[in-house]
């Protein structure tokens, strides 16, 4: 065989000095204005600049400029070392900011309408309609809907600003405006204590072991909503290696709940006994560093709670040097951003990390790897508050109140067709009956009970044939409803329960933090078929057993307990295919034939 020659391939190579790379000499992607660094520099001065601080700097900028521009979000990424993407992906998660470019006009005043289900039973919808009307042509305020601003007591609610209105109108939003009363209120001072029993606590007079004890004989239960016992979390978060953290839960956003503001505003125990129960907690698990996360929409509560952390420092100094075997835990107020999911407490503790409230998948748990991935004991406020009348009277001072077997108090939010909406302290085990005609002055005048919310938007809804049903942790299960965080929406005959869940489910597809399908897909399939006349009942079962069973967390999972409490208990309303008047937008009209 004959061989073949090959000719080798060459290619040739220009000198070097024309294959050289240039340098670079500014980052890729958006240069950094020097303006808009000088102002973001400005504006968050006294600000660490920690990537973990992103969303209170990002508060510090809407708060100035009305706005989140974009020029100054660049700077932002420059000043925490973040990419530009990641500062952008949180600024625009979070309902409460708005991110515009550079040059776009942003109105002075945004007056937020709450339409969730106490407020639209108000009017808030047709108060919403009015305002946009009557402000149309002032480019300085604009009007928008909002969900539950945690006002249900005094619907129709609004926030001007940061000054939230109850019992809103049109004059009286007008009347703010006209006198540029725009800021949140100052609160007034709590009475303030000598903490006397963390003192208890701190001198060997109580032991850790003591104030576990009487924490199991009170069985004081989480009261944000899970109603998990409270002691077991701390023997969890107590047996880990440390550091260990611990969080404090006031970013009720569930519709209906208003009791937590209450509590931390309130002028007798309120913001001291809330935190001397943290420091008490803290002492007992070993946390080295607290977070209060608060929601934004408690303006005048995060001034009075400013005050009393401010306060509460010196006082700490005090007990260090008093006993010095003490050392304070570093605490640090942290400011929701108007999302419902970070009530949940894994998405609470990615905020708190500055980043967007993701709900964590489980296992872990968060009393094991929670903030920063350390043990972290996570409450609602309403149960450390709690923790200085335990110690001080003994936890069967607690565990003796109660009705029908059941052990404890309830704090009710209750807000609805009733006389005297409020927050109302009453024995576990009430019925929705009793609480209403005890406490709450009984039904409005002109209305009869015809259903309720027993626990809020995800708690379901019950007729009122079962208005003689205990109220309390697992009484509610078998009725296909749950006590939750205890905010009691009442209805009279003249609302429309398929109504009320609409607005519920609206309240979730705009809620949902979009990570899961089923969650994210299932609250806007599940508003468009709530939509029909007649409902699909076959398949809105279907749609609400896909949600249960494969949506991340709590959000997905109980979202379709209205649409389901309205097939189980009010068909009549959905299913009757003569001629019906259906107003499927007003909480205020029932289905009539």
């Amino acid at each position: 065989m004959s061989s073949t020659t090959r000719t080798p391939l060459v290619i040739p190579i220009r000198p070097a000095e024309t294959v050289r790379a240039r340098p670079r000499y500014t980052p890729k992607g958006r240069q950094v204005a020097p303006a808009a660094r000088e102002r973001v520099a400005a504006l968050c001065e006294g600000l660490a600049p920690r990537a973990d601080l992103l969303i209170e700097h990002l508060h510090r900028l809407q708060d100035a400029e009305g706005a989140l521009r974009h020029g100054q979000l660049v700077a932002l990424a420059e000043r925490l070392r973040l990419s530009q993407v990641e500062v952008f992906e949180v600024a625009s998660f979070y309902h409460h900011f708005e991110v515009v470019s550079d040059d776009a006009p942003v109105p002075e005043t945004v007056v937020r309408v709450c339409t969730s289900l106490s407020c639209a039973m108000a009017g808030g919808d047709g108060l919403l309609r009015d305002l946009q009307a009557e402000l149309s042509g002032n480019r300085a305020v604009r009007v928008q809907a909002a969900p539950c601003i945690g006002q249900c007591h005094s619907a129709p609610a609004a926030c001007v600003g940061q000054r939230q209105l109850p019992h809103a109108s049109v004059d009286a939003v007008n009347d703010l405006l006209a006198r540029g009363e725009t800021v949140p209120r100052q609160l007034p001072e709590p009475v303030q204590s000598e903490l006397p029993q963390l003192q208890r606590l701190l001198s060997g007079e109580l032991s850790p072991e003591q104030v576990l004890a009487e924490l199991k004989t009170s069985n004081l239960r989480g009261l944000g909503g899970a109603g998990f016992p409270a002691w077991r979390k701390w023997e969890t978060v107590r047996a880990q290696p440390g550091p260990r953290y611990m969080v404090v839960n006031i970013d009720e956003g569930e519709v209906g709940t208003f009791k937590d503001g209450h509590v931390l505003t309130s002028p007798q125990g309120g913001a001291p006994q809330v935190l001397e129960g943290m420091l008490i907690a803290a002492q007992v698990v070993g946390a080295e560093r607290i977070w209060l996360y608060l929601r934004d929409e408690y303006h005048d509560a995060r001034g009075l709670l400013e005050r009393e952390l401010t306060s509460l420092h010196a006082r700490l100094q005090g007990l260090a040097l008093q006993y010095p075997g003490y050392t304070p835990p570093q605490i640090e107020l942290r400011r929701g951003a108007g999302a419902y999911i970070c009530g949940e407490e894994s998405a609470l503790i990615e905020s708190v990390e500055g980043k967007r409230g993701l709900p964590r998948l489980r296992p872990p748990i968060v009393a094991t790897h929670g903030v920063f991935g350390r043990p972290t004991l996570a409450h609602n406020l309403e149960t450390l508050w709690w923790l200085p009348d335990i110690l001080g009277k003994g936890g069967a001072w607690l565990a003796a109140h109660g009705l029908r077997g059941r052990s404890g108090l309830r704090r009710f939010s209750v807000s609805g067709r009733v006389r005297q909406p409020g927050v109302y302290l009453a024995p576990a085990g009430i019925t929705l009956r009793e609480l209403v005609d005890q406490y709450a002055g009984g039904m409005a005048e002109g209305h009869t009970l015809y259903a309720y919310l027993p626990g809020g938007a995800s708690g379901g809804i019950l007729p009122a044939a079962l208005a003689d049903v205990p109220l309390d942790f697992d009484t509610l299960a078998e009725h296909g409803a749950f006590l939750g965080s205890m905010a009691v929406v009442v209805m009279g005959q003249h609302d429309s329960a398929r109504s009320a869940a609409l607005n519920l489910m609206r309240f979730f597809e705009h809620e949902s933090c979009g990570q899961c399908t089923p969650c994210r897909a299932g609250t806007t399939k599940a508003v468009q078929l709530m939509q029909s006349p007649v409902w699909d009942a076959p398949l809105l079962g279907e749609l609400s057993q896909v949600m249960r069973d494969a949506s991340i967390c709590g959000l997905g999972q109980a979202a379709p307990n209205p649409m389901d409490s309205v097939l189980r208990y009010f068909a009549h309303e959905v299913t009757c295919t003569s001629a019906t008047a259906v107003a499927t937008d007003s909480t205020a009209t029932k289905v009539t034939a």
